[in-house]
């Protein structure tokens, strides 16, 4: 078996391959697909363009491909959406799968799981939703919210600049006034939807071996104390401009203060003693159903 699976979010599309034993990521490419829609009011060409060429690329490599959309997929109007499809194929040769924000929030929990025993919570936050889940051998509680990190950039462009002026206070309010949270607790958080740890890897903050349950992919941890100095450091003391002139992908850096708000959000909603920031998308759901 040879497949790949690209999951197109609002700000991240990452492709994957599939052996029919392991999974690898292939490419990841942040296209600005909901920053680009809230200023255009439409799907912007060139986005639309960069995803087809990227699809028409890897299918150089691999016929067996499943293609499908998060987030800002889901609200675009039915005549964008069917125009947007309908080209797609046409370009592609591929169907273009838009999934619904509880069937990703159940196969990303599917994914993030399979070696969890007891009770976790699950976020997945992205460009343009966010869900959560509690975990105990089953799926006990999901919410979800049509809000991502790009509508908190809206409100607090600052953040993206070389150090925050707003105090993250004032943004974990913001954010806690919009996010539906569930009621239930758990003590470990786990941080999925992708890119949670390549953030702690390359951040610069705090971090150590995950010693709460053994998985490949979630290899690193910190308590809940260190994430709340380390994100008050990633506001205040590091550099964000010093980051993005270091790594390769300098615009998926653009968010990654917002994502961190609403991590200590839910975090402290649940009562969270641990963090688990793992890179785990959809994927690891879509081949284990």
């Amino acid at each position: 078996m040879n497949k790949i699976i690209v999951e197109v979010g609002s700000t991240c599309t990452k492709i994957d391959q599939y052996d029919g034993n392991t999974i690898k990521r292939m490419d990841e490419k942040t296209i600005q697909f909901k920053k680009n829609y809230m200023e255009d009011g439409k799907l912007r060409e060139e986005d639309v363009q960069e995803l087809i060429n990227s699809i028409n690329e890897v299918k150089t490599k691999v016929q067996d491909i499943f293609i499908c959309g998060t987030s800002i997929f889901r609200e675009l109007q039915e005549a964008e959406r069917n125009e947007f499809l309908s080209r797609f194929e046409r370009e592609t040769g591929y169907q273009f799968q838009i999934i619904s924000q509880q069937e990703e929030n159940e196969l990303t929990v599917l994914g993030t799981t399979r070696f969890v025993k007891g009770r976790v919570c699950v976020f997945i936050g992205g460009g343009g939703s966010t869900e959560i889940a509690i975990y105990d051998n089953e799926i006990k509680e999901n919410v979800n919210t049509k809000i991502g990190v790009i509508d908190i950039m809206q409100e607090f462009p600052d953040l993206a600049e070389e150090y925050a002026t707003t105090d993250l206070e004032t943004v974990k309010r913001y954010i806690r006034e919009r996010l539906n949270l569930p009621k239930e607790k758990a003590d470990i958080l786990i941080l999925a939807g992708g890119g949670h740890e390549k953030f702690a890897r390359n951040s610069g903050i705090k971090y150590e071996k995950n010693t709460l349950y053994s998985d490949e992919v979630a290899p690193i941890m910190m308590d809940i104390e260190t994430r709340k100095s380390e994100t008050q450091r990633y506001y205040k003391a590091i550099s964000l401009e010093e980051i993005k002139n270091r790594v390769s992908d300098p615009n998926w850096w653009y968010a990654t203060r917002a994502m961190c708000a609403f991590v200590l959000v839910v975090a402290e909603e649940v009562g969270a003693k641990y963090v688990v920031p793992t890179n785990i998308a959809m994927v690891y759901g879509l081949i284990g159903k």
